[in-house]
């Protein structure tokens, strides 16, 4: 009798628990209520987009007809994984595809630090926010734009480089139809378009450092560039390993629009990468459950090597990113 007490008293005790954990949660939305009505919008956003569409990633193991729905597809189980990694043209996609990221992280992920940097030297402040506002702009153009402007200026018929390069005596170059100069092409694009926005979250890191050590070392006779390399750059580490670790997991995302909109037969050898893979058999073919295990296959690569990249500068005395 008295055990029975006792476990009555704990499932009481545990309610009581509940309840005042409950009644804290419910104290604690109403008094911040106003920051979670802002953040509302981009809760709704992640919900909405990324993690109910999560749902719809069974149908990589399905031979899915949207005539008859997901519960009545036949389940075929790793079949549609099998055939990517034994198609004759997956070497050549995840060649492409880790050609393009791997220059993108030698090349453009340094580049918005380096002007992050510069940009921190400049004294003169009206200055230094017109070549802000000046490298931002390319952000906010579309990729359509983009490949506009590269086809206006390097077209071997009527680019404006090429006339340039004629008027001075030179031959002209096939830039965009050159198997050889794709990948630099596409890299260089990115860089242009995307490197000045990428200077924000650097800027505002550098921003944080204490001034009194940049005095220390004036003090001491240290140059710019020496406080550049023994104070700026150790105090924004933290920061460029995060997002270094976070642009791992996109590597298997060399972008869409991008590619598409620069393919073209001559380079097609270069410029077939898994996003336009996707939606050649998806969109094209329809063909939805293979073109999701494709999809699936560079999430899953992603987050492996997010998490190996995680662990690894944990065992450097780092912080990561969980």
């Amino acid at each position: 009798m008295s055990l029975w007490n006792q476990e009555i008293r704990a499932v009481r005790a545990e309610g009581r628990w509940t309840l005042r954990r409950a009644k804290r949660i419910r104290s604690h939305l109403l008094r911040e209520r106003t920051l979670y009505l802002l953040a509302l919008p981009g809760i709704l956003f992640f919900l909405v987009f990324k993690y109910i569409p999560l749902g719809g990633m069974m149908i990589a193991f399905q031979d899915y007809s949207p005539y008859i729905g997901f519960s009545r597809s036949e389940w075929v189980g790793f079949s549609h994984f099998a055939r990517l990694f034994s198609h004759p043209d997956f070497g050549i996609l995840f060649r492409n595809t880790l050609a393009i990221s791997s220059l993108n992280l030698l090349l453009f992920f340094p580049f918005p630090i380096l002007i992050a940097l510069c940009l921190n030297e400049l004294r003169g402040h009206v200055f230094k926010r017109f070549i802000q506002t000046v490298i931002y702009m390319p952000h906010f153009l579309s990729w359509v734009i983009i490949a506009g402007l590269t086809l206006l200026l390097f077209a071997k018929g009527s680019g404006l480089v090429n006339d340039m390069l004629e008027a001075w005596g030179y031959e002209r170059i096939d830039f965009l139809t050159n198997p050889d100069s794709f990948w630099l092409m596409v890299t260089l694009q990115s860089m242009w378009k995307e490197a000045g926005w990428g200077t924000i979250v650097f800027l505002a890191a550098i921003s944080g450092v204490d001034m009194h050590l940049y005095e220390a070392a004036r003090m001491d006779g240290a140059g710019r560039l020496r406080q550049i390399w023994h104070i700026t750059l150790p105090a924004i580490r933290s920061v460029v390993i995060v997002l270094f670790i976070l642009r791992l997991g996109d590597i298997m995302e060399v972008g869409f629009e991008q590619i598409f909109l620069m393919y073209n037969g001559a380079v097609s050898e270069v410029a077939e990468v898994f996003d336009t893979y996707v939606y050649r058999t998806g969109i094209e073919q329809g063909e939805y459950s293979y073109s999701t295990a494709v999809g699936l296959f560079k999430s899953v690569t992603g987050l492996v090597l997010v998490l190996l990249a995680n662990r690894l500068v944990k065992r450097w005395g780092e912080e990561g990113v969980f």
